[in-house]
């Protein structure tokens, strides 16, 4: 498969990611990534560019965004400014015409590693409407008869949270990976990536508890990887005792967000 993704310093991936990574670039095809968050669908992509040493550019999606503005966009308004108040090169239509996210990807000399964040955030149409340029990596501009085609193919990671369903025709062209919620004995690799020198016996209880709270059913928004590495670093900032973490709950607002879910938690000590 020719240069594969493995996991970073900074990025514990499980091995089926690992493969999902590689057969996706193997396959030429996006790799669409779901789970709950806290994750690292997002952090997955900065960890693909390290591991491969490419460059990384970041489409952030969110529900205004139209697929036209990852091609390219044309400034109108500037250009009638400018041609208003005798501006040089007016005639020049390239001038104002600028590459978006997938151009840019696509106008790179070298391979770069494009994510596209959050796609589910869009309009329905959004991902159809990206079903030519992600399959032949390349799109066509009227205004200069220009068609910007891919130099070198980027690795094409798309991460989606499921607020809405994608289309059925938009899937069939994607490499689809569910990133489960860790278990414990990856949780302590993610962990120690953070806190290389954590004492064993405050991550075991932290871990217990977190898990523990997790496994409450009543607690509706689940602490996510984020929030145990905060809490962690709450607990050894204060140096708070091992011992002491299932019973006094220090700090519980770190890893517990909403009020019925402190009310859970409490109800069950």
């Amino acid at each position: 498969m020719g240069t594969n993704f493995k996991s970073t310093q900074d990025y514990v991936a499980s091995r089926e990611l690992m493969d999902s990574v590689n057969v996706a670039m193997a396959l030429e095809k996006p790799l669409l990534i779901k789970g709950e968050p806290g994750t690292g669908k997002t952090m997955l992509a900065k960890a693909v560019a390290n591991s491969l040493s490419m460059d990384l550019i970041i489409w952030n999606i969110k529900s205004t965004t139209k697929a036209q503005e990852g091609l390219y966009t044309y400034d109108t308004i500037q250009r009638l400014y400018d041609g208003q108040f005798g501006e040089e090169g007016v005639d020049d239509i390239a001038k104002y015409i600028k590459l978006g996210k997938l151009g840019e990807a696509f106008d790179r000399q070298k391979q770069v590693v494009l994510l596209i964040d959050e796609i589910d955030k869009a309009d329905l149409e959004f991902p159809n409407d990206l079903l030519w340029e992600l399959d032949q990596m390349e799109f066509y501009i009227p205004e200069t008869k220009r068609t910007v085609k891919a130099k070198q193919r980027p690795v094409v990671i798309i991460t989606s949270n499921a607020e809405k369903e994608l289309p059925d025709a938009f899937l069939r062209r994607c490499i689809f990976h569910y990133i489960d919620f860790p278990k414990s004995d990856l949780m302590a690799e993610i962990v120690k990536t953070h806190f290389p020198k954590i004492e064993e016996n405050l991550l075991k209880n932290a871990m217990e508890v977190f898990y523990w709270i997790r496994g409450i059913r009543d607690v509706r928004k689940k602490p996510s990887t984020s929030e145990l590495i905060d809490w962690l670093n709450a607990l050894q900032m204060n140096g708070i005792p091992a011992d002491t973490l299932k019973k006094e709950l220090p700090f519980l607002g770190v890893v517990v967000k909403k009020d019925e879910d402190l009310e859970a938690v409490r109800h069950y000590v």
